[in-house]
């Protein structure tokens, strides 16, 4: 099915939807005012809805205007009218014979007290909620986020860091799947990394950090899997917030959720526009050890050292836009079906500017190069879903769920690179990316405290890129296309994959989960323009483990185990060398396998009164993982008067890593106005492997800590510090030292808290740097990079029937797992 015709059939779905709404016989018109008792304020964006007095299911309904008055057409019968506000006791008028126009007067709704400190409640609860494969981060209330990203957002989950190129890590492991409400998604598209920037931070509710997924996951991802919820409200009538931001280097931005329920209809979106200079700079100093060797190892050519330094600074320019748009409807009380199309869009810009000096071993300047890189870049991605889901009326939890989901994601780079003001490469990628997605899975409750599932997934992805790759001929003063390098690679992976699982409690202390996935992966790499072809196919069966022991309420142990795999992703097998430098090449290997892990996972929890620890051990053994190595290409390009060797950075597999390490979360609120949580993660790497006759065994001992301070301060300012420091990484080839940094963030409420403005400075020492040093055979090489520089940034947002800390607890969209407590 085209995406012509998949955007046409839901433009068919919405308008029989609306027409199936408004249609109706002998319709009247029912009108009245909703009027606050207290106040004798009109209440705007009531909900008034119209049911049917047999099984009070819901008929139609509507909302009231900022004078408190609805206007609602109806069926001529009878009906139960319901009238609610968030907030205030509901009133319901039982058997209105409605079968003329009727004016039902002034109705009062008086402050429902309880609800009111029932929401306060909900508001001082801890915000990590522990199950027994998950834990649930609530992230509405982080300031330092506010008007930033969700990779701002991620990097202040506890267990989860991210580097300065935006990379996520889940325990310092990069592998981690992260999904959109339990499902990839156009969200992330081509370039995850990126697309994290644009997606705002205000359209997450909650971020599920999964270390041991059960079987119901996608085996994909040895680190672990990020679930990213957003926001959809199940507040019945038309509530929502918008944010509008702005800061320095020069960030704009404004992003609004909008949900509309009325009746049987459910309409919600999420639209953002953001626009973002993000300067960043990195220097690197390299050493060439100019000795030759004969195969047997022996020096036959001994010539003086050359030095050669490279100055980059990028001025990249990020404009995007976004939106979500989609209708549930409950077709009966157990039954629902959702559908949504999204869209983003990106026109970003990248100038390089790269200095390059060439120095001989007296350190004397050899020659000057000066090298820009300026690149264009379109990315457009569109997704369409449908859910069905439906629960059967004869015990809770018993439910039957399709998904079907279509994305089509499209990327074109383009530069023209200069060297000394003269022209010298062309470089276009195309990429496009068709990825469709089937699962189904059915839930059945057995007795009180049991539960069987099992299910299906389908991942259809094809992946197409152009690569082409041209050097300017001063001889005809044209670009000729480099045919050796120039090519057109075609990536499919199909996988087929059924999973069950059976968990129970027992007695109100046990919980286990117990499951088997079998995934069969079948994938071609077609190297179009080379005639290069090659097929893999592999089945994979991962058993899942997960378990669970109360002692009292407030202390609990968890031990988990699962096999998991990484698969080579389309960065990694890319064939296509990037071109920022002409001297350090990165480029993808299209012979990688998958590497396969077996993890274990042991954690503690223990709440003393203010005082909440979370702690765990962890072990994972993983065979043919993929490291990335440093290596001369043979090749050399001419830099003033000197041939220097292109270094190239690529991936292999190795034998074995062995990854273990400790980790502890806690949380310290000794006051109401004083929050206080800490996150440490300690782990060693150890690496063993041999390629091309190089050892590249390693061994790397390090660690993560994440300190969050909270204070309300007079006049009900909120101010909170963030501090971070990531600890030493080695390997075979590279050391990089610790990196420090910390955020600051102001926030006040304004306007009866429908409203909060916000402050924050990210990087406040403009110290999050990754500093590296390489050493091979051939060369050893000083290397500094900062992704981004310190920002400043300012954040408005206005919440209409939505006031803070009222919004819905129950985000949709997640995976809905049996919960056993603990």
């Amino acid at each position: 099915m085209t995406l012509k015709k998949l955007v046409a059939f839901f433009s068919l779905f919405l308008a029989s939807v609306l027409a199936f709404q408004a249609y109706a016989q002998n319709d009247v018109e029912i009108t009245g005012k909703v009027i606050d008792k207290d106040t004798g304020d009109p209440l705007e964006y009531a909900t008034i809805a119209f049911l049917q007095p047999s099984d009070n299911s819901v008929v139609t309904g509507g909302i009231t205007d900022m004078d408190g008055n609805f206007n609602i057409t109806v069926a001529s019968g009878t009906y139960n009218v319901s009238v609610e506000y968030i907030s205030f006791k509901k009133q319901t008028l039982k058997n209105k014979n409605l079968t003329a126009n009727t004016n039902l007067g002034t109705i009062y709704l008086e402050m429902d007290l309880a609800t009111l400190d029932e929401v306060e409640i909900v508001a001082e609860k801890t915000t990590v909620d522990i199950k027994l494969d998950k834990k649930i981060y609530n992230v509405g209330q982080d300031l330092t986020v506010s008007g930033g990203t969700v990779s701002d957002v991620l990097d202040n989950v506890p267990s989860v860091s991210v580097d300065v190129e935006g990379n996520v890590a889940l325990r310092g492991n990069d592998n981690v799947t992260i999904l959109i409400n339990g499902k990839p998604s156009g969200l992330v598209g081509l370039d995850s990394t990126e697309a994290l920037r644009q997606l705002p931070a205000d359209a997450i509710e909650r971020v599920e950090v999964i270390t041991s997924p059960s079987a119901r996951y996608d085996a994909e991802g040895t680190g672990g899997i990020l679930n990213i919820i957003l926001r959809r409200s199940k507040l019945q009538g038309f509530n929502g917030s918008i944010t509008a931001n702005g800061g320095y280097p020069a960030t704009a931005g404004i992003s609004g959720n909008i949900n509309y329920r009325t009746g049987a209809f459910n309409i919600f979106n999420t639209t953002g526009y953001s626009y973002r200079e993000v300067p960043g700079n990195s220097t690197t100093e390299t050493q060439y050890f100019n000795k030759e060797f004969d195969d047997d190892g022996n020096l036959i050519g001994d010539l003086p050292d050359t030095f050669l330094n490279e100055y980059r600074d990028f001025d990249r320019i990020r404009k995007g836009i976004n939106t979500n748009l989609g209708v549930e409807w409950y077709i009966n009380d157990n039954t629902s079906l959702t559908t949504s199309i999204f869209y983003r869009g990106q026109d970003n810009s990248s100038n390089t500017t790269n200095n390059i000096y060439d120095y001989d071993n007296l350190g004397n300047l050899v020659s000057e190069t000066l090298r820009l890189d300026p690149e264009v870049e379109d990315d457009q991605t569109v997704q369409y879903s449908v859910n069905f889901d439906k629960q059967f009326a004869d015990k809770p939890g018993h439910k039957l769920t399709f998904d079907f989901q279509f994305e089509d994601s499209r990327e074109d780079e383009n530069s023209i690179i200069t060297e000394n003001g003269l022209d010298s490469e062309k470089v276009r990628t195309l990429e496009q990316q068709n990825n469709i997605l089937l699962q189904s899975d059915y839930v059945l409750p057995l007795g009180e405290a049991s539960q069987f599932e099992f299910g299906y997934r389908g991942d259809f992805n094809k992946l197409d890129t152009d690569y082409t790759l041209a050097f300017y001929n001063d001889e005809t003063n044209d670009f000729e296309i480099d045919t050796d390098v120039s090519n057109n690679l075609i990536y499919s992976e199909y996988i087929n994959a059924v999973y069950t699982q059976f968990g129970s409690k027992i007695k109100e202390k046990f919980s286990y989960l117990l499951g088997l996935r079998m995934e069969s992966t079948r994938i071609t790499i077609d190297q179009v323009t080379t005639n290069d072809l090659e097929k893999k196919n592999y089945v994979g069966f991962f058993p899942t483990v997960n378990l669970g022991y109360e002692f009292t309420e407030n202390q609990s142990v968890m031990l988990g185990y699962n096999r998991r795999l990484r698969r080579p992703r389309s960065r990694f097998i890319n064939p296509f060398p990037s071109r920022s430098s002409a001297t350090n090449l990165f480029q993808g290997n299209p012979d990688l396998d998958p590497s396969y892990s077996d993890a274990i996972d042991l954690g503690y929890l223990h709440e003393f009164g203010k005082l909440t620890l979370n702690s765990s051990i962890y072990y994972q053994h993983s065979t043919d993982v993929f490291t990335f190595i440093t290596e001369a290409t043979g090749d050399y390009v001419q830099i003033g008067d000197t041939d220097v060797p292109v270094i190239k950075r690529t991936p292999i597999n190795l034998a074995t890593n062995d990854r273990y390490g400790f980790e502890f979360t806690t949380t310290y609120k000794p006051t109401k106005k004083w929050n206080m949580n800490a996150n440490f993660n300690f782990f060693n790497s150890i690496t063993r492997g041999d390629y091309n006759g190089v050892n590249f065994d390693a061994d790397n001992l390090s660690w993560f800590i994440r300190f969050n301070n909270k204070v309300t301060l007079p006049a009900d300012i909120e101010w909170q510090t963030r501090l971070m420091y990531m600890g030493p990484n080695e390997d075979a080839q590279n050391k990089s030292e610790g990196m420090f940094g910390m955020d600051l963030a102001f926030s006040k409420d304004l306007f009866n808290r429908n409203a909060s403005i916000t402050f924050n400075v990210s990087d406040v020492f403009n110290s999050r740097k990754r500093q590296t040093v390489s050493t091979t055979d051939t060369y050893i090489s000083d290397a500094e990079f900062q992704w981004r520089e310190r920002s400043f940034n300012l954040a408005f947002t206005y919440r209409f029937n939505q006031q803070k800390k009222r919004q819905d607890d129950h985000g949709q969209g997640g995976e809905n797992e049996m919960d056993f407590d603990g």
